[in-house]
């Protein structure tokens, strides 16, 4: 069955019409031409599909795009400012936080919204004062970024970029 939905997609709205089991990210990269947000494993395990979903980062391979009508959606092409790289992006480019790029789009978009999710005092399995505000170190990004997989092998470079950001 199809069905007309509308997305608010890097500042544009877009309309489609969509059968009920396809995926978000499918919508995005097969019916819109958003090729920021990766396919990589298709089950929710690898993060290359993480995109800011109205504000929170989520895996959109396993969304189904019906659900998300008139949701709000920023991949990592939409989050520049005025054709200026985001500092995240741009730390990523810094620090060379990517390797063969494929991950890089939904790490983006990941360390965006785990940024926000610190700023706002949610804990991490790692955070060990409950009662302070979460202090950003090494081990609390590389926890809270573990949805995401480099098959590269950037962390390093990677948790250097957001630590950067975070200050």
């Amino acid at each position: 069955m199809d069905v007309r939905i509308q997305l608010h997609v890097d500042g544009e709205w877009r309309a489609l019409t969509v059968d009920t089991r396809t995926t978000l990210l499918d919508a995005l990269r097969d019916r819109l031409g958003v090729m920021s947000a990766k396919k990589g494993c298709d089950h929710g395990q690898c993060g290359a599909c993480t995109v800011l979903l109205d504000g929170r980062r989520a895996t959109t391979c396993l969304a189904l795009a019906v659900a998300y009508d008139g949701a709000e959606i920023t991949t990592a092409q939409g989050l520049t400012n005025g054709g200026m790289p985001h500092p995240v992006s741009q730390a990523f480019l810094d620090h060379d936080g990517f390797q063969c790029g494929y991950c890089t789009p939904g790490q983006v978009c990941s360390a965006v919204g785990m940024l926000d999710e610190v700023k706002a005092g949610q804990p991490s399995y790692v955070t060990r004062d409950l009662a302070r505000s979460v202090e950003l170190n090494d081990e609390e990004i590389r926890e809270r970024m573990s949805g995401n997989l480099c098959r590269c092998g950037a962390y390093v470079n990677i948790v250097a970029a957001i630590r950067e950001v975070a200050r």
